[in-house]
């Protein structure tokens, strides 16, 4: 599974419904963690640590290894691990003999997670969650695994006995352990060798499309067979690539992942968003947890899928996946919370699952008919025994054609047909409120609200929503208030009252990234500002002098190894989204050293990208930007004419991923000037507004009159290979 989901393995037994941990056994070391992961551990019998000096100083001075384990709130996999081996008094008894034990919870301490789950790919050829590490008390690894089951089966290492084998090497043979760990160190440290800087081209970009034609399941979109991953950037990238060479066959993969994603099982149909990931090639059978990135991103290419595709059901999706996110994942604040878990009364899925009865007395006989025909609900159930047992005969709705084959094959219009379809998923939606609910993990994360802060602004932006944009806006706000430091430095997450742990590299570009998407949206400067500010910080904190960024703060937690995340995983790395920020902020402010440092960060990545380009899609749009053509616009004009508004009204709802659109209000232009001084000279013509711009850094006269400008946007010319 790659290292971006729980790895099952060979999990031997049947999926047993998870007992509630005893209460009244005594608490251990988490009880006063924040985590809602590390608190769902911290009434097992496992003295567990949370990481931080305490444990690695009890470590030497008990001379014991340190169990490191690595999950996060809503990995299924993680809560079998935790119920068969953590709350299993024998084993926990020998962990607390043989072990020092830390807990982690991924999304609080990524930098952790990434460190170490580079040993588990090294020493084991691939990773997932839940990680398991041993590493001594100086923090140097030496053994690797993800799940484990509680004894040995099938050929498969258990926990009491992996346990045993510690204890006696640790006992009888520290020079192997010490040999062995340097040696991973050394690996790690060579793994992290830059190459030398590549040129950059369009060709670039042609090696990621022909990686992503090449890899596509042609049948039923998505990379590969199963499992398959929802992998936004992915579909971002042949979105642009497309507009970009005209390339049909990127069109047409793109629309085949999004239409057939929208249709699957792997969307929610009665409560909306999206699943992590789904099990099988059809998009049918998913892992049920809901997480707040994946809503961000696949909203954010569902909506200018439909405004370049002029695809209708690509905007309800997105409409219907930012209803879920302010139903079930936002504050009442306005901040975003991180994620659903995939099981609930023990059982993944069981929350999301309906028996062809249900159906029928829930919806009645008007409604059920065509709801089970669409939905294709079957009597014995979609949902099989292998899957989850105890779940047989229940359905996971999906749909195997469109709405328009539907209306035409029970000889009704599609509109008439959807309204039916809406009763019904009302009715089944009250209904499943009355379950118990997957536990929500209720963390808010700085790099993960940025993500839905520009993904509600775009969208806002290209629609014409201004509740989008004014959701996004809040959101942001708070995020200034609660998690930025009077030094502008950000905190990574807050919970229960507590902003804490100092902010890592995806913090400051997802953010930046939101505040950028928030200005062209609003064209308040306040966001501009920010988002200039928050880069400065970013550069001084994170910046490496080979190129790119490293992903912890010169002032961070010291690791064995300070960690540069190189490859686009789940969400896009934060080299890969700097990238894009700054090449942004350099075409509204023209800021020399933002360019500068994007071309220096894409060079250092040519190589890689070159060599294995599936694994830096993101950076391949963050260089498709770079190459360009550029187009920078800025209107000069009164904040309160009626004109202005309308040219502005046109501007950003053009959607061009080049354009950058710099507004320069001739009744208050301090500020502007002040973050762009390029813009000095700039003044109104006449009483109306006036347009400059420049394509490809040619400037055209002053624009003041709308046709003349609306011909200049849709000039075209070959400036792009």
């Amino acid at each position: 599974m790659g290292n971006t989901e729980c790895n099952i393995g060979l999990y031997s037994e049947k999926n047993r419904e998870r007992k509630a941990v005893n209460t009244k056994t005594r608490a251990n070391n988490l009880i006063h963690e924040k985590s809602p992961y590390l608190k769902q551990h911290a009434h097992q019998p496992v003295a567990w640590y949370p990481w931080g000096k305490e444990a690695f100083e009890r470590a030497r001075q008990k001379d014991r290894p340190i169990f490191l384990s690595i999950g996060y709130s809503t990995c299924h996999w993680c809560h079998v691990m935790a119920h068969e081996s953590f709350e299993d008094k024998e084993i926990a008894q020998l962990m607390n003999r043989v072990f020092v034990s830390v807990k982690v919870d991924r999304e609080e301490r990524p930098d952790i997670d990434h460190l170490y789950m580079k040993v588990a790919t090294l020493l084991t050829g691939g990773g997932g969650w839940p990680l398991s590490i041993v590493i001594t008390p100086e923090g140097v690894p030496f053994f690797a695994a993800t799940y484990l089951p509680p004894r040995s089966i099938y050929g498969r290492l258990g926990m009491k006995e992996l346990i045993l084998r510690i204890e006696s090497l640790w006992l009888n043979n520290r020079e192997r352990i010490n040999h062995s760990g340097s040696e991973i160190v050394a690996e790690l440290k060579h793994m992290d060798v830059d190459p030398s800087p590549g040129p950059l081209s369009s060709e670039l970009l042609h090696t990621g499309f022909q990686a992503l034609a090449h890899h596509s399941d042609t049948d039923h979109g998505g990379l590969g067979s199963a499992p398959k991953f929802p992998l936004a950037h992915n579909l971002l990238f042949l979105l642009r690539y497309w507009k970009r060479t005209q390339e049909n066959e990127a069109r047409i993969l793109c629309e085949r992942s999004l239409t057939a994603m929208r249709l699957g099982g792997i969307f929610d149909h009665v409560g909306f968003g999206f699943h992590r990931y789904s099990t099988d090639r059809y998009w049918l059978v998913p892992h049920f947890e809901k997480m707040l990135y994946d809503q961000a991103l696949l909203a954010m290419v569902y909506s200018e899928a439909s405004v370049d595709l002029r695809n209708n059901l690509y905007r309800k999706t997105a409409s219907e996946i930012f209803d879920y996110v302010f139903r079930n994942l936002t504050s009442p604040e306005g901040a975003f919370y991180s994620a659903e878990d995939a099981d609930s009364e023990g059982k993944e899925g069981e929350f999301y699952l309906w028996t062809n009865r249900e159906i029928e007395e829930i919806l009645g006989p008007e409604l059920s008919g065509p709801f089970q025909k669409v939905f294709s609900i079957k009597e014995e159930g979609n949902f099989t025994p292998e899957h989850t047992p105890g779940l047989n005969g229940k359905n996971i709705l999906h749909m195997k054609r469109a709405l328009s084959h539907w209306s035409e094959k029970l000889a009704t219009s599609e509109h008439e047909l959807s309204e039916h379809l809406e009763k019904g998923r009302k009715r089944l939606l009250a209904k499943r409120e009355q379950r118990p609910h997957p536990m929500k993990d209720d963390k808010i994360l700085t790099d993960w609200n940025g993500l839905m802060i520009a993904s509600l602004a775009r969208a806002g932006r290209l629609w014409g929503e201004r509740e989008l944009i004014q959701r996004s806006a809040k959101a942001a706000l708070w995020i200034q208030e609660h998690l930025t430091g009077p030094d502008g430095k950000l905190l990574h997450r807050y919970r229960e009252n507590e902003a804490s742990i100092p902010a890592f590299l995806d913090d400051y570009a997802y953010l930046t990234w939101g505040c950028i998407e928030l200005y062209q949206a609003l064209l308040d400067v306040r966001y501009l500002e920010w988002a200039v500010q928050l880069s400065e910080v970013m550069i001084q904190l994170f910046a490496d002098d080979n190129g790119g960024f490293f992903f912890t703060a010169s002032d961070g937690d010291p690791l064995i190894e300070r960690p540069k995340e190189k490859h686009d995983g789940a969400v896009p790395s934060g080299n890969s989204v700097a990238v894009a920020n700054l090449v942004r902020l350099h075409r509204l402010c023209k800021r020399l050293h933002f360019e500068q440092l994007a071309q220096k960060t894409l060079e250092s990545f040519s190589p890689l990208i070159e060599r294995n380009p599936l694994a830096h899609i993101h950076m391949l749009s963050s260089l498709e930007l770079f190459l360009g053509p550029s187009l920078d616009v800025v209107v000069v004009g009164d904040s309160n004419d009626e004109a202005t508004h309308t040219m502005l009204s046109l501007l950003q709802r053009y959607n061009n991923p080049h354009l950058s659109l710099l507004f320069l209000p001739d009744d208050n232009p301090d500020p502007i000037r002040a973050l762009a001084p390029f813009t000095k000279d700039h003044r109104r013509i006449g009483n109306g507004p006036t347009a400059y711009l420049c394509r490809d850094f040619t400037c055209q006269e002053p624009i003041t009159d709308m046709a003349i400008l609306l011909r200049e946007l849709s000039y075209k010319r070959h400036t792009y290979d």
